[in-house]
């Protein structure tokens, strides 16, 4: 039996209207292909709303939380890791994402961008400007940009399929 695809979206705990609304349809989408949403599992940000969107489709969302304790976590995760590791976790978000999903965020968002092409793990940029020094930097790479929850998807899928 083939083990259902993990899927880590990255982002920033501080993020503006436009970015929760496509993170929570991110979320959506990737719960209604039946893969489990893995993130940082925090109440805030990106983190909650893409765990919103795939729990409220009843999704399997998993948490990856920086504390030694769920005080700070989403009430939309189903799975809660408790590491007690600070920015250390990310190591954990990014190893045991088959795909991972970069939202902006801040130098949190920038280490685990760091560790997935170091660690060889398929990336997709989604909400960079595509004339950022990032996202060049990052196309140069290799790595996709994606436009939309939709096209999100659609790439992910096109890499699980390999």
């Amino acid at each position: 039996m083939k083990r259902t695809p993990i899927i880590g979206v990255m982002g920033g705990g501080n993020a503006d209207f436009q970015a929760l609304e496509h993170a929570e349809k991110l979320g959506t989408l990737i719960a209604e292909k039946g893969w489990i949403l893995l993130n940082g599992g925090r109440c805030t940000g990106i983190m909650e709303a893409t765990a919103k969107g795939a729990f409220e489709t009843g999704g399997i969302t998993v948490g990856v939380l920086p504390d030694s304790g769920t005080e700070t976590m989403s009430k939309y995760i189903t799975i809660p890791i408790v590491t007690g590791m600070g920015h250390a976790r990310n190591t954990i978000n990014i190893l045991s994402s088959d795909v991972v999903v970069a939202c902006p965020g801040g130098a949190g968002t920038l280490s685990e961008i760091a560790l997935s092409v170091k660690c060889g793990k398929p990336l997709i940029l989604f909400g960079f400007d595509p004339k950022s020094e990032l996202a060049i930097l990052m196309k140069n790479q290799g790595l996709i940009m994606a436009t939309s929850p939709e096209d999100v998807v659609q790439k992910i899928q096109l890499i699980l399929d390999k």
